[in-house]
């Protein structure tokens, strides 16, 4: 009766350990025709629970500490097995004492090709390149945990990149794109290998002051919010002065730009001299929205 007792608490342990993201994971085939669908919805359902019901890390997350992302797959092409699609990752975290929410990441990456067969069991192994499917998907999940807490506590995502990295060097060798520093340089492999990169230490740090020094102290200090989260463009700044043009600007406003707008266009008050031109200086490709935002 023990020994029972002891198998059934290790199995209620070991899944309390995971499911630390809430995803959702949709597969859009719009693009494909004269074919049965059902292995589309065969495979969005096969990602959701890959995705919700991996244990990406050990720590135990409660039911409101899960993090709320989405994974849309969209299908270009098909062909038996073979898959071309462009996979955009989003996320978002609480805003605190506040019923808000705001954008961590809207990444969308155009290099997503994969072989799937039907039913297929999804498994994840941190030691070994199983398939260009669930290596991308397992390195964006350790993505979004290390931006998201970045977003409460500056250089706590790092072990989080590492296993992203991890994947990356297993994932190379099968020649996939996106996993080469050969490859164009806004990838997964220089996505990963910038955030845990010392020069480019400016985009985590701004991660932070945005959020913590930010957005959460909105409640209580809305002008003081807004001045710490200038801080945080300011040091955006610092980095184009070095790396102009860099990826991990490019990600940071691909996210954050129209709450920005939104953030510096009502409420009280605060000294905007220069924010505009130095946001068009670092994002020009956002200079029209840039422009809304009022003295």
């Amino acid at each position: 009766m023990r020994k029972i007792f002891s198998i059934l608490f290790i199995c209620f342990f070991a899944s309390a350990q995971g499911q630390e993201l809430n995803c959702r994971v949709i597969v859009n085939y719009d693009k494909i025709t004269n074919t049965n669908n059902q292995i589309f919805k065969n495979l969005e359902s096969s990602l959701n629970d890959f995705v919700n019901k991996t244990a990406w890390t050990e720590k135990t997350y409660k039911a409101a500490e899960k993090i709320n992302c989405t994974m849309f797959i969209t299908l270009n092409s098909y062909d038996a097995t073979n898959f071309e699609a462009n996979i955009q990752v989003q996320c978002s975290r609480p805003i605190y004492n506040s019923s808000f929410t705001t954008p961590l990441l809207n990444i969308n990456d155009k290099d997503f090709s994969f072989q799937y067969t039907e039913y297929q069991n999804l498994f994840y192994s941190p030691n070994s390149y199983e398939s260009n499917l669930i290596s991308t998907i397992a390195f964006y999940s350790y993505i979004i945990l290390g931006v998201d807490s970045e977003s409460f506590d500056l250089d706590s995502g790092t072990d989080y990149f590492q296993s992203a990295q991890q994947i990356v060097s297993l994932a190379a060798p099968s020649g996939g794109a996106g996993w080469s520093q050969t490859d164009k340089i806004q990838n997964r492999y220089y996505l990963v290998n910038n955030l845990l990169s010392a020069t480019f230490k400016p985009f985590r740090e701004a991660m932070f002051q945005y959020h913590f020094n930010g957005m959460d102290t909105m409640s209580k200090d809305l002008k003081g919010s807004k001045e710490a989260i200038i801080n945080s463009i300011n040091t955006l700044v610092t980095l184009h002065e070095i790396r102009p043009n860099a990826y991990l600007t490019r990600i940071f406003f691909d996210a954050k730009a129209d709450e920005i707008v939104s953030i510096f266009t009502g409420g009280p008050s605060v000294s905007l001299d220069g924010l505009v031109d130095k946001l068009s200086r670092i994002s020009p490709t956002n200079s029209s929205k840039w422009a809304n935002i009022k003295q």
